[in-house]
């Protein structure tokens, strides 16, 4: 008897979230099976090469891969401007958040056209114990069992994506 579930909804051996920034994004690839993950932050035409090297050991391979794109601009609200802040620094803020779309804009086109199965992601909650309710290394290393010296924002932002979008549960751990 097979499980009709799976007929509908396959499982990815390979799960990839990107945090999208004009500097360095941030690319997080999840392998289903053995639960790994790994990290990087990437500049604009690095995560290009990334892409289409995962499209292609994808083809020759026969893994399947999911990407997951955060796309700020699915926030019903998405707004940064303090009470303070004169008309150069809503500009300037505002310029930089379109870049930043831009950016998550052309990877998903790039996706597209490498022939990869992706998603634009909504940004997750935030109701960690980072400034913002961002989540901190050490939240990020107890639920994933990952291991790494260091992590900037876009890369545990990225990780997180990733995790969750490979549907596996957190690891037990103590909150911090």
């Amino acid at each position: 008897m097979t499980n009709k579930l799976q007929d509908i909804q396959p499982t990815y051996h390979y799960t990839i979230g990107i945090d999208p920034d004009v500097e360095k994004s941030g690319v997080a690839v999840v392998e289903k099976e053995t639960r790994r993950i790994e990290c990087a932050a990437l500049t604009f035409a690095q995560t290009l090469d990334y892409l289409q090297w995962v499209a292609k050991r994808a083809e020759e391979t026969g893994a399947t891969i999911k990407v997951y794109v955060e796309a700020g601009w699915l926030n019903q609200s998405n707004w940064h401007v303090k009470r303070d802040d004169g008309k150069a620094v809503v500009a300037k803020k505002g310029v930089s958040q379109g870049r930043n779309e831009e950016v998550s804009r052309l990877l998903g086109e790039m996706c597209e056209h490498y022939g990869l199965d992706w998603y634009w992601q909504k940004p997750l909650e935030k109701h960690w114990k980072g400034a913002g309710g961002k989540i901190t290394h050490a939240e990020l290393c107890r639920i994933t069992g990952m291991i790494y010296g260091r992590t900037n924002q876009e890369m545990r932002d990225a990780a997180l994506i990733a995790w969750v979008k490979a549907s596996i549960p957190r690891n037990k751990y103590k909150p911090l």
